[in-house]
């Protein structure tokens, strides 16, 4: 059976990227931190007929994400689609505006994102190209494509991964792999700024199996 990782993986998009690919035939690995957030996730996977498994890495520790990576390829037999997608939450991420920005205020995001996606794709291409197929899913906010002052460091940062993936793509033409960068421009599943539109998370997973499918375009922005 194929495979997706999902680096990032958590209660919102995903655990409801899981719920889209797994029924579809796809086993699911997951990626992040926390043991017992992840073993909560594969009993509610496993409740829904769906086979999971977990492989613990913090996305700033690149040695240990490569190995996780490669740990789940080497469990399920391969890693056959990509979704990176890690980042902190409101109460655990200091957002600056751009006149208050310090190079370590964007450092710290550029540590998660970009060099996390580059880890991340690292430890999963070679075997990709050999294969002549894969598909690399890389999610930020759509303030990479239209940033807000509120949230300048993240969206430098965010700006930086767009750049980057949008980019392999091109490289990976005629190669079989697919490159694209998903930007959200809602809130997922609840309101977080007032006045600005809200998605549940399987509205915006199911476009990410459309993604996975179609191969068109490097970039996609989800918006209502």
């Amino acid at each position: 059976m194929p495979t997706i990782a999902i680096v990032g993986a958590g209660p919102g998009l995903g655990l409801a990227i899981a719920r889209t690919f797994g029924p579809r035939g796809f086993d699911v690995a997951l990626i992040s931190r926390n043991r017992d957030k992840l073993d909560d996730l594969i009993g509610q996977l496993a409740a829904d007929g769906i086979t999971a498994a977990a492989f613990p890495a913090d996305v700033l520790d690149r040695p240990a994400l490569t190995q996780a990576l490669k740990d789940a390829a080497a469990h399920f037999g391969g890693i056959d689609v990509l979704e990176f997608s890690p980042g902190g939450t409101a109460e655990t991420t200091t957002l600056t505006l751009p006149t208050e920005t310090t190079p370590d205020d964007v450092q710290s995001q550029i540590e998660v994102q970009l060099y996390g996606a580059i880890t991340a794709t690292q430890a999963v291409l070679p075997a990709m190209r050999d294969a002549g197929v894969g598909t690399l899913l890389f999610t930020t906010g759509a303030g990479s494509v239209d940033p807000v002052p509120q949230v300048g460091n993240v969206n430098a940062a965010a700006a930086a991964l767009r750049n980057w993936a949008i980019n392999l793509n091109k490289e990976l033409a005629g190669t079989g792999v697919y490159a694209v960068h998903v930007g959200i421009d809602v809130s997922i599943d609840k309101s977080v700024i007032p006045g600005f539109p809200t998605a549940p998370a399987a509205d915006i997973a199911a476009a990410y199996w459309e993604l996975h499918n179609e191969r068109e375009d490097g970039e996609f922005i989800f918006s209502l």
